[in-house]
């Protein structure tokens, strides 16, 4: 994809990952790719297998959804951590020898032997789509930030505060934002003695893993056990968490430090015999519904909006994150959690939020890479 903008401003678009969210990457991906098209950036898009072998690809978008794209044009790729490089050593890094490349917008071949050809590829910043464990807390950022590379979105500490959810609900709180009774356990703890402290129902989370993944809601204690040996098989420390009355609200915010921009606030309307909006509720949408913009007066969206705005500046949030709250019978608001890569599909709920802000989708991915790169 060449971009026909004299500044040839390269952004690495990285997706797919090892993670269990491996799958919903790829259809963020594919929607940001397509909308850079509309942008001054060329993309250079890199793919993350399950494995975690990066993959410059250079084939049709349209491969990307499906997963096709692994057997279509793609060169081996390592993300240098030396900010020199500055971006990619292409051929999985053969040669690490390499000599500072030419500058912004240049591939520059090298060679650090007669039998070891190699090329960097200059990165101007990254914005990865990568949802979940190794891409949204704070690893990825990490490796960017070693390499020099501006990343589009939360840095290393918001990403890994957002997505400990025992961390983020401590910070929140000092924030002032009421939080849900909690306790965290670990494998030999008491489950049922916690439980008990907490009060059923409660849910049972991960601390750390995104999608509603491992996440059950138990009604009484015979549900317990097997809850949380589910949520141990996704993390080593698992939440007990009460249940809060009421309904899920949600809210995109844009932006770093005093300036956020708050996108519109969304319900989540689940049948009553549905008590979790769960991987399969959040992708298809089988009996849930969204409404947008919630239906609650414009002063109670006002003080959500508020609300995501303390939450997200607590915990240490950059670029854009969706902030998910819960909104009581009485009008109380309790911090559900962060997701500090949100899905990014055109009709995901962050985007819908900010369309119902005034920002299109184009034009929301073209602000969030101006955000990072545009001041270089």
């Amino acid at each position: 994809m060449e971009c026909s903008n004299a500044a040839h401003w390269k952004v690495a678009v990285l997706f797919g990952g090892r993670s269990s969210e491996h799958t919903v990457s790829l259809q963020s991906a594919h929607a940001v790719l397509c909308a850079m098209a509309h942008t001054r950036f060329e993309a250079v898009p890199v793919g993350i297998t399950r494995e975690g072998r990066w993959l410059w690809y250079r084939g049709a978008l349209e491969a990307i959804p499906s997963g096709a794209w692994e057997e279509g044009d793609c060169l081996p790729v390592t993300l240098s951590p030396d900010p020199a490089v500055h971006g990619l050593l292409l051929g999985g890094g053969d040669g690490l020898c390499v000599p500072p490349p030419v500058g912004r917008g240049y591939t520059r071949e090298y060679s650090c032997g007669s039998d070891m050809p190699g090329t960097t590829l200059y990165l101007d910043a990254a914005f990865p789509v990568l949802h979940g464990k190794n891409g949204e807390d704070g690893t990825v950022q990490g490796l960017l930030a070693l390499g020099g590379i501006p990343c589009v979105g939360c840095g290393v500490l918001g990403s890994a505060v957002c997505m400990d959810k025992d961390t983020a609900h401590r910070l929140a709180r000092e924030a002032g934002v009421e939080v849900p009774a909690g306790l965290v356990i670990e494998r030999g703890d008491d489950a049922l003695a916690a439980a008990r402290r907490i009060g059923f129902p409660l849910f049972v989370k991960p601390v750390r893993a995104g999608s509603s993944y491992g996440v059950t809601r138990v009604e009484t204690e015979a549900g317990l056990a097997d809850a949380a040996a589910l949520a141990f098989t996704h993390d080593s420390r698992v939440l007990l968490e009460q249940a809060v009355a009421g309904f899920e609200v949600g809210c995109a915010v844009l932006g770093t430090g005093a300036s956020l921009t708050a996108g519109e606030v969304d319900e989540i309307e689940l049948p009553p015999a549905c008590g979790l909006f769960d991987y399969t509720e959040k992708y298809t949408l089988k009996t849930a519904r969204i409404h947008m913009p919630a239906r609650l007066p414009d002063a109670e969206r006002a003080r959500i909006r508020t609300a995501a705005k303390t939450v997200y500046r607590a915990l240490g949030c950059e670029g854009f994150a969706r902030v998910d709250l819960f909104y009581t019978p009485e009008g109380r608001i309790i911090f559900n959690e962060v997701n500090t890569i949100p899905g990014f599909t055109a009709h995901s709920r962050f985007p819908a939020m900010m369309r119902g802000a005034g920002l299109d989708f184009d034009a929301l991915v073209a602000r969030l890479i101006e955000g990072t790169v545009g001041a270089l």
